[in-house]
């Protein structure tokens, strides 16, 4: 009599749901009784192998009399066994659970697995997992090719498990050449034909699976050799990535279809096969400027109306709705980022240039910016800087006004990519067909920028942009370019404050400590006006101390830019509050990681409603002051400020993705969505102004800052950095640190 149990164990606390129990194929097996507990230590199974090493097996109580515990030999009878799972990948991890108990996978219609070694009777002797065990390397390969080339041409049940095999093993071996010389891309390509042109078989079984994986895995391939990107391209993938690029499938299709293409089109060998489909370029705008309302309409906004296929993709069959909402944001920002690579490919090249530099998708660009869960696209900003690297490009660049504000309000953030903003602006400037229409919204801007030592891969910046606004002054002259009188004066004083920097080299230091003196004795003036609400005064008295302060004395000179912007901030006056404490952060080592300074200058962007840089500078704001060694805070239990916490809510609500999606579909969102962080729906919580924001818990405004061991006019350029930097890697969905109220 047959005796098997299955016993789910931790599956069923995965959400894996199982639709039926093992069933016996062969009548005859009565031998053996096999219990097993099923552990997934790695729900993800990145790769093919780490889910065999994640299951546990324990096998007991074996009757059959010629065989003692555990398996020996081959002396046990074979026997078939039928999975039926809801999730692909699951019924993978089951096959290959009793593959490694088994040693003999097969799989065809069904999972046929085998206790001994192979047998003459297997009924699939032909299936991929079989083949795969084949022992002798001519014989294996020429199965491979055989099954590389029949598998199209099969509508047996259960074809997704070996597609699922390889496009586990082709994320976790990209450069492996053996299945690119036997025939995988042309058996891929086949795959995606058959699923455009057969409906009936796309929907029988779980072949609604294949086109996607199909394309994944082409794109895995070609991720980082050339010349597998040059056997795809020959063996035809281009025309069905094509197809699924039109969304003839749906978005999830789409947007692994635009990653494999971005990949081909990365090359220079493989790119004139790409743009020779003139229709791809258009297809790509048009995705990268629909993509986030279609995910959104098409998955997100309605829980119950989800395709199943999608749920399980996304989180692999084990998360619930709030899971899928996330990894569907992640995905749509995906989609949206990977077009724009896909374009940017193409600005490369001049003759695409008009194509893409269309008004209506250019000003766009600025709020493509990936997220908080994308952070490692340039997205948008990427391909602005490779359009203006072009002089084509820089004059339809140049006659949107949005976006060089854009940049503009890029460059003095927090961004990861505030380098590129500041490049497509020096590169404006630079260009004396371009100069006019900029130069007096960039050079206010740049003139912040100026103290900057190093950024990412730019040394000394604030040299190279203090010697463009010299040579963009001198051209003046010559009539090429036309500079209002605000925007030379900010370049003459920036100019003059580096004469005054070389001056200082060679005065006596006992002179130094005089102006030293002196710049403090204003400062603490400025402080006691600022105490008695004069904060007009104080702003002055700031001032002042600037114009006496050694340039060498950075610590000082950042408190009062940072005290100059809290001045500010409550006379209303957001610009100058930027531009201050832009300065501040740009003049501190490390460079923008001074807590006061980002706080102000996120108040100051929410003051003018642009969520996403506010929202950067708070999160940098808690994470910074997270690592303060105040004693005085070591005993909280709360760093993080009410007030911080509720700027961030407010930011992420209105910087969200789905934001514009949302509002322009009537704001409806899926059960278990994280509303309450990423709706419309307000908290419930007064935002407070900008002057309340500082008030301490007995309701008196906070002081500005008076540290006196800022005094020191020593330079800070050679001071080790004791931070590593801080990106937004660790903020993907919110912030997981404590943080430190300001200190006056």
């Amino acid at each position: 009599m047959q005796n098997v149990r299955f016993i789910g164990g931790n599956l069923s606390a995965c959400q894996v749901p199982v639709r039926s129990a093992i069933t016996y194929l062969h009548g005859d097996v009565k031998c053996c009784r096999i219990d097993m507990d099923i552990k997934l230590v790695d729900p993800k199974m990145d790769e093919l192998c780490r889910g065999i090493r994640a299951l546990s097996l324990r096998c007991q109580n074996l009757t059959h009399p010629k065989t003692p515990s555990p398996f020996p030999s081959s002396t046990l009878p074979s026997f078939s066994l039928s999975l039926s799972f809801s999730h692909t990948v699951t019924r993978l991890i089951a096959v290959l659970l009793f593959a490694s108990l088994f040693k003999e996978p097969y799989s065809k219609s069904s999972c046929c697995l085998e206790m001994d070694k192979v047998s003459p009777d297997c009924p699939y002797p032909g299936c991929f997992f079989c083949v795969m065990k084949e022992g002798n390397p001519s014989k294996r390969r020429a199965s491979i090719l055989k099954f590389f080339r029949e598998l199209p041409s099969q509508d047996d049940d259960g074809q997704v498990l070996p597609i699922s095999g390889l496009w586990n093993t082709a994320m976790a071996h990209p450069n492996d050449p053996e299945f690119i010389e036997l025939g995988i891309f042309e058996c891929m390509a086949a795959l995606i034909w058959k699923g455009l042109k057969n409906r009936r078989w796309l929907s029988h079984d779980q072949n609604i699976y294949i086109p996607y994986y199909a394309a994944h895995i082409i794109g895995s391939y070609t991720m980082n050799m050339e010349e597998f990107a040059e056997s795809a391209v020959h063996a035809g993938v281009i025309s069905p990535l094509v197809e699924l690029l039109r969304g003839r499938l749906t978005w999830v299709e789409q947007r692994v279809a635009v990653r494999a293409l971005g990949h081909l089109a990365t090359y220079t060998n493989t790119f004139p096969a790409v743009a020779s489909h003139g229709e791809i370029l258009e297809l790509s705008i048009q995705l990268a400027i629909s993509s986030l309302e279609i995910v959104y309409t098409h998955f997100y906004q309605y829980a119950d109306r989800r395709l199943r296929y999608h749920c399980d993709l996304l989180t692999r069959g084990m998360g619930g709705v709030e899971m899928e909402s996330r990894k569907a944001e992640e995905w749509a920002s995906q989609l949206q980022c990977w077009s724009l690579q896909l374009i940017n490919c193409f600005a490369f090249k001049p003759e695409f240039i008009p194509t893409i530099c269309k008004p209506e998708f250019l000003v766009k660009l600025p709020g493509m910016w990936g997220g908080l869960v994308n952070e490692n696209s340039p997205a948008g900003i990427g391909l602005l800087r490779t359009i203006c690297h072009h002089k084509l490009g820089r004059g339809p660049v140049a006659s949107c006004p949005g976006i060089i504000e854009a940049l503009c309000n890029i460059a003095r953030s927090s961004d990861d990519w505030q380098c590129m903003a500041i490049d497509c602006l020096l590169w404006l400037i630079q260009d004396p067909s371009t100069c006019h229409k900029v130069i007096d919204k960039a050079v206010p801007t740049l003139v912040d920028l100026a103290e900057i030592t190093n950024l990412g891969d730019h040394k000394r910046l604030g040299d190279t942009i203090v010697k463009v606004l010299q040579e963009c002054l001198q051209s003046q002259g010559t009539g090429r370019n036309t500079i209002s009188n605000h925007a030379k004066e900010l370049i003459e004083e920036l100019l003059n404050s580096k004469q005054r920097l070389k001056w200082e080299k060679n005065m006596p230091k006992e002179d130094l400590h005089i102006k030293q003196a002196a710049a403090l004795v204003v400062k603490l003036e400025g402080n006691s006006l600022f105490s008695s609400g004069n904060i007009a005064g104080a702003a002055s008295k700031y001032s002042e101390a600037l114009s006496l302060c050694p340039m060498r004395s950075k610590k000082e000179r950042v408190v009062l830019y940072s005290n100059r912007a809290q001045c500010y901030l409550l006379l209303q006056q957001p610009m100058a509050a930027i531009s201050d404490a832009t300065r501040a952060v740009c003049l501190h080592t490390p460079l923008n990681r001074h807590a006061k300074s980002l706080w102000r200058r996120a108040q100051a962007y929410d003051m003018l409603g642009l969520a996403k840089e506010s929202l950067l500078d708070a999160i940098l704001f808690i994470n910074e002051c997270s690592q303060t060694n105040d004693p005085d805070l070591s005993l909280r239990q709360n760093k993080v400020p009410d007030y911080a916490e509720r700027l961030v809510k407010k930011q992420m609500r209105a910087a969200w993705l789905f934001r514009e999606a949302a509002i322009k579909h009537g704001g409806v969102h899926g059960e278990g969505d994280a509303g309450d962080i990423y709706g419309q729906e307000s908290d419930g919580s007064e935002w407070e102004t900008a002057s309340e924001s500082d008030m301490g818990n007995d309701g008196r405004v906070e002081m500005v800052d008076d540290d006196d061991d800022d005094s020191e006019w020593n330079d800070e350029d050679g001071r080790k950095d004791k931070f590593d930097k801080t990106t937004l890697k660790d903020m993907k969905h919110g912030y997981d640190v404590h943080h430190a109220e300001d200190e006056s």
